[in-house]
């Protein structure tokens, strides 16, 4: 279920929000350039990408580990888990961010500016409850293996 918990920011450490800092500015920094050197389509793509995500990923598998060690139980699995559950999340994210801008791209040459923007955002939120609702309905995930048809060596 789709919750905020408003309470989990405060166990994030400062060097976390650092990390974090760090990965979207490089993100930004790596956008600029690529819009420098190859045009802003190119530019624009790069920065599609969820600045944060890659921090994110490996602090929510951190915590998780963590939560886990402090009850006594190995939380690597656990991590993963979560970590890939955070993945899905940023792809749906990213599905909807690719929307905005081609709306924008296709778009701001022909209307005004803040209708595009309107017309965008909207996309965005429509593909990204939609992507979510369909991945959360189990339309979209991928089948795993059952210990029948699970490879086994001879």
């Amino acid at each position: 279920m789709v919750q905020v918990k408003f309470e989990s920011i405060k166990g994030i450490k400062p060097h976390e929000w650092i990390i974090r800092f760090l990965f979207g500015g490089a993100v930004c920094v790596l956008a600029g350039l690529m819009s420098k050197g190859f045009g802003p389509e190119i530019g624009g793509l790069f920065l599609a990408f969820p600045a944060i995500f890659p921090a994110s990923a490996s602090l929510v598998e951190s915590h998780e580990k963590q939560h886990k060690a402090k009850a006594g139980i190995d939380g690597t699995q656990r991590g993963h888990t979560v970590a890939g559950i955070d993945a899905a999340g940023a792809s749906i994210g990213c599905i909807g961010l690719a929307g905005f801008a081609l709306l924008c791209w296709l778009c701001l040459p022909r209307l005004a500016p803040l209708a595009v923007f309107a017309l965008a955002t909207l996309a965005w939120l429509i593909l990204s409850v939609a992507f979510w609702w369909l991945r959360k309905t189990r339309l979209l995930r991928t089948r795993r293996p059952t210990a029948q048809h699970a490879f086994r060596p001879s």
